[in-house]
């Protein structure tokens, strides 16, 4: 389902190219953004695809937006009123008629979410490890066992269970992203392979192309990971060009390295 169909960056142009997100987006003459079930925004480091991703989301007013000032002869909102110049239009449902606002529950997801979710989970972890400890030098061990069988002692440790089952696992990101997304939504990814081995990059695309097929969920990425997108069902958006060209995966940059690389170490494959 697609329910933002295009959307226009603002032409407006600032003396200053240090001001936030000018800075950014300077030497870039973009045509709109055209959006299928899943885009993706591709760039090295330093290319927009973040501030991009937080302009659609200010302009939506989706949740996970971030506020940004810039400080030029006091605080005014530079960032805040480029987005508002910035131009949208709805997609339409199955039977093709437009929709009049993106879906209650859509939101922007930044990869430091992600990371700061996996940090909480990691310190329950370590901390019921500790406490456990501590109750089986206080009590003895099989005193310690008993009281955690307890109601009490089971209130104590339910999310500490939690979290150490998401810990041991190895797949916290995967976990966290299907635990938060919806059906019917919007969701703008901000570098959703963070933290995870190019198998579960590669697990990840392939249920986010799930999401998308059968749930009806849109979703616009920032991602360079090649292995993410190889396999994703996706547009791709070079934003290292000046004019933001639709590529394919295998023409990017990025991708191009990686098969050169490996491509000039084949004989160490297949000795």
């Amino acid at each position: 389902m697609i329910y933002l169909k295009t959307f226009k960056l603002s032409n407006s142009k600032s003396k200053n190219s240090n001001i936030y997100p000018f800075n950014v987006l300077k030497n870039k003459e973009p045509d709109v953004f055209l959006f299928d079930n899943i885009t993706v925004l591709y760039g090295n480091n330093g290319s927009g695809k973040s501030t991009i991703l937080n302009i659609i989301a200010h302009k939506l007013n989706l949740k996970g937006k971030e506020r940004n000032y810039s400080k030029v002869d006091g605080w005014l909102p530079y960032f805040e009123e480029y987005a508002a110049e910035c131009e949208y239009e709805f997609g339409e449902n199955e039977y093709g008629i437009k929709f009049s606002r993106i879906p209650k529950n859509s939101r922007y997801v930044k990869s430091e979410e992600i990371l700061y979710e996996i940090r909480k989970i990691q310190q329950d972890a370590v901390l019921q490890e500790s406490m456990e400890s501590n109750l089986a030098r206080e009590r003895g061990l099989e005193k310690a066992k008993e009281f955690l069988k307890t109601k009490e002692g089971g209130k104590q440790f339910a999310r500490f269970e939690f979290a150490q089952d998401k810990y041991s696992n190895g797949e916290t990101t995967m976990q966290i992203l299907e635990d938060n997304i919806l059906p019917d939504t919007l969701y703008l990814l901000d570098e959703p392979e963070v933290s995870l081995s190019p198998q579960n990059q590669v697990k990840l695309a392939e249920e986010i192309n799930k999401m998308s097929r059968y749930l009806g969920v849109q979703f616009i990425i920032a991602t360079h990971s090649p292995f993410m997108l190889g396999i994703l069902n996706t547009k791709i958006y070079n934003l290292d060009t000046e004019d933001y060209k639709v590529q394919k995966w295998s023409e990017l940059e990025n991708v191009r390295y990686f098969y050169e690389f490996f491509k000039s170490k084949k004989n160490e494959f297949e000795k």
